[in-house]
This record gives structure tokens, C-alpha cells and sequence, in this order.
């Protein structure tokens, strides 16, 4: 699968790690039409990637995101009428699919923010299962700015992380607040100096367990988190009856009684 923008978002692929870049550098990120069909090629890549087992998102240059390239998008054929146009798809929305196609992707994604993470920006960081960022990073659900909703389901992301008082603040005020108020919030999983050198250490030691297990863990926290009882621990026991006895599980049993590194084979 090709990149069609590869002057937007850039994906390499090593020692089943995938780091995405979004790459628009000299507009810390901006999201322009060209940048939102990258990130969601991306997205459709690295879900479909043999061998992947983590994800690392983040921005090149002086931001994670600085959220929506409003001049730009408004200038382009349809304005934002056009691109947030229902589609007989899913998700419906063409926004939507940039933020809620990490959520997809069937391996753990990490997103290191830095800078502006900001609008959309930070939505489709909600959409990654862990985020790592720097001290100084500037964070905000800001589209009330633009006298707009957020729109990139952040319905089915911050909702998992914070409570509906939490979620109203930020998106009424369109406040910017930094790394350390959202580690307290719940939005940011923790800060790091180095938060690039985080996720990759993550991913690198998240790629080094079996991938079967995390593939399943993966789905059952994202379909269970709030579902009622009876369909929750039902998931959880079919899950695990295909990892029990599986070759991945056996790898990993082995690995851990004889300290040895497993080896184990992809999906």
C-alpha cells in the first residue's frame, strides 16, 4: 500500500514496530486535506502491516499537531460542508476517520506529543491507546474557537479517559492546558522528557510479548470497558480460550519459566 502524501505523513516499519511521522513540519501539523487522506492511509497501513505489533505516532518538527488548517480547508472545494458530509461508511464522517482509525488498528498505539496538540490534533492522539508527552506540551479540545463541536469521535475516546463534568470544561472553554494537568485529568497516560524515546522503548518492549495476547487485551478493554456484565466476562473467557494452548501462549510460558526470549510467530 502506497503513501499518497508522502510529504505529509512518512511510516517505516522495523523490528515489528511501525512509527508514523506526520511530517508537515513548517506548519507544526496542520490538518489540510492532503495531511487528514495521509494520516488515514497510515492508519489502513499499519492495521493491515504482517508482522506489526506496536505503533508509534508523533510529529515531526516543533509540534505533535497544531489541529485543523482552517484557511486551507475552507478555501477547498465544499469548504468543511463538504467534508463533513455524511458518508455511507464507517465511520460516517471523513473527519472522523482520521482520529477513530487508530482506535482500529488492531495493535497498541502510542502517541508522543510534544508541542501543540491542539483541536484536532489532540483528538486523533485520544484516538492512540497510550499517550506520552513533554512537559511543555499545550493541549486543547479548541474547535469551540471556531464556534464548532469536536467531531473526530471524540465520543468514543474521551469519554474512556475522563468524566462527562471534565469532558464539558474543556470543550465549553476551548482552554489550553498542559502535560501535567492532563496526567491528572486521565487525557495524558504519563509525562517524559524525551517523550519519542518513550514510545519507542514502549513499542519495543510491547513487540517483545506474544502478539496474540496483546491483539486480545487490545480488544477487550476497547469492546468491554463499559459494557454490561454478562457480555463483558463472556468476551474476556472466549478470548482467552484461543490464546490457551496456542503456540504464542506456549512460547510465552516457556519464555518465562526458562528466561529465555520467546519466539514467537505473527498473525
Amino acid at each position: 500500500m502506497s503513501d499518497p502524501h508522502p510529504d505529509r505523513v512518512r511510516v517505516d516499519i522495523a523490528g515489528h514496530v511501525a512509527e508514523v511521522a506526520l511530517t508537515r513540519a513548517d506548519k507544526h501539523n496542520a490538518l489540510d486535506v492532503a495531511m487528514f487522506e495521509a494520516i488515514i492511509a497510515a492508519a489502513e497501513r499499519v492495521a493491515a502491516e504482517p508482522g506489526v505489533r506496536a505503533v508509534v505516532l508523533h510529529g515531526e518538527g516543533p509540534s505533535f499537531c497544531s489541529g485543523l488548517d482552517v484557511v486551507s480547508i475552507m478555501a477547498g472545494a465544499g469548504g468543511l460542508e463538504g467534508l463533513t458530509a455524511p458518508l455511507d461508511d464507517d465511520p460516517p464522517n471523513w473527519f472522523q476517520r482520521a482520529a477513530y482509525d487508530w482506535v482500529r488498528v488492531p495493535v497498541p498505539v502510542i502517541a508522543a506529543l510534544h508541542g501543540n496538540c491542539l483541536g484536532g490534533g489532540l483528538q486523533i492522539a485520544l484516538g492512540a491507546d497510550i499517550r506520552i508527552a513533554a512537559a511543555a506540551t499545550r493541549l486543547s479540545v479548541m474547535e469551540i474557537k471556531w464556534g464548532l463541536i469536536p467531531d473526530m469521535s471524540i465520543t468514543r475516546t474521551l469519554p474512556r479517559l475522563v468524566s462527562i463534568d471534565v469532558a464539558k470544561e474543556l470543550t465549553y472553554t476551548g482552554r489550553v492546558f498542559d502535560a501535567a494537568e492532563a496526567v491528572t485529568l486521565g487525557i495524558v497516560t504519563r509525562v517524559a522528557e524525551d517523550p519519542l524515546a518513550a514510545a519507542r522503548a514502549l513499542a519495543a518492549e510491547i513487540a517483545g510479548r506474544s502478539p496474540d495476547a496483546v491483539r486480545a487485551a487490545k480488544r477487550l478493554y476497547d469492546e468491554a470497558w463499559t459494557g454490561p456484565p454478562e457480555s463483558t466476562l463472556a468476551l474476556e473467557a472466549a478470548l482467552q480460550r484461543t490464546l490457551i494452548g496456542s503456540p504464542n501462549q506456549m512460547a510465552a510460558a516457556a519464555a518465562g519459566s526458562t528466561k529465555e526470549p520467546a519466539e514467537f510467530v505473527d498473525p
